[in-house]
């Protein structure tokens, strides 16, 4: 038997024993049918094998009093809907721990912040593993903070910097760096803070008019993604 018969033979089982360990409404299998038969192309079906081995494990943890909630909140199956697309997308181990954080955790949760967790998971999507690294990384922007979080991603982390007659491909690459930044903010999940002049008490700007920032912070909202992904416990608080 070919591998993948093997994979897609494991699929089909483990949608089954998923659908008997959570206590899933009769209807519901025919839903994770459809994602997977008609949404999910055949090629990224290897993917959502190893998604729903991480699910299935964490899923197993979860009281059944919680799990209870699937069989009548439609939200609850909405969130897991959206957690096989994107497992469907992730081309990392990582990331399919973070959407199975992020379902596990809507599951288990209260009934009004399951809605929360499907918002998170939305912004998870447009982010990519550079971003995610960069989010962590506020946590503790001090110069030696966590240092050896930044060890492990130094080659994310690294500032790249530039200077006269530099190649284009390394400003390319620092401006590319600072998009990542700057897409973070616009969702919301880190907050800059710049630069003051001590005697007029106006931001400083650059040779180029623009606010010169000093440092930023991780938001709330930030630290709430780190924490359903699993990025953020009570160690980092």
């Amino acid at each position: 038997m070919t591998d993948n018969n093997l994979n897609t033979n494991f699929l089909d089982t483990r949608v089954a024993t998923y659908k008997a360990v959570v206590g899933l409404v009769p209807g519901f299998g025919s839903i994770l049918s459809e994602i997977v038969g008609a949404i999910i192309p055949d090629q990224r079906m290897d993917r959502l094998v190893k998604y729903i081995k991480i699910l299935d494990e964490k899923v197993q943890q979860i009281d059944s009093e919680f799990l209870e909630i699937v069989r009548t909140n439609e939200a609850v199956i909405d969130l897991i809907e959206e957690g096989f697309v994107q497992a469907s997308r992730s081309l990392t181990n990582e990331r399919r721990e973070y959407i199975s954080n992020l379902v596990c955790n809507g599951i288990s949760d209260e009934v009004k912040n399951i809605s929360d967790s499907k918002y998170v998971l939305k912004l998870l999507g447009e982010l990519n593993e550079q971003e995610v690294i960069w989010l962590r990384s506020f946590l503790d922007p001090t110069i030696g903070g966590d240092q050896e979080f930044r060890r492990k991603h130094e080659n994310v982390l690294e500032p790249i910097k530039a200077y006269i007659g530099v190649d284009d491909s390394i400003l390319e690459q620092k401006d590319i760096q600072e998009s990542y930044k700057l897409h973070l903010e616009r969702l919301g999940l880190v907050q800059s803070i710049y630069r003051v002049d001590s005697k007029t008490k106006l931001p400083k700007f650059n040779n180029r008019g623009v606010p010169e920032i000093s440092y930023r912070l991780i938001t709330p909202l930030g630290k709430l993604m780190l924490k359903r992904i699993g990025l953020l416990d009570s160690t980092n608080l």
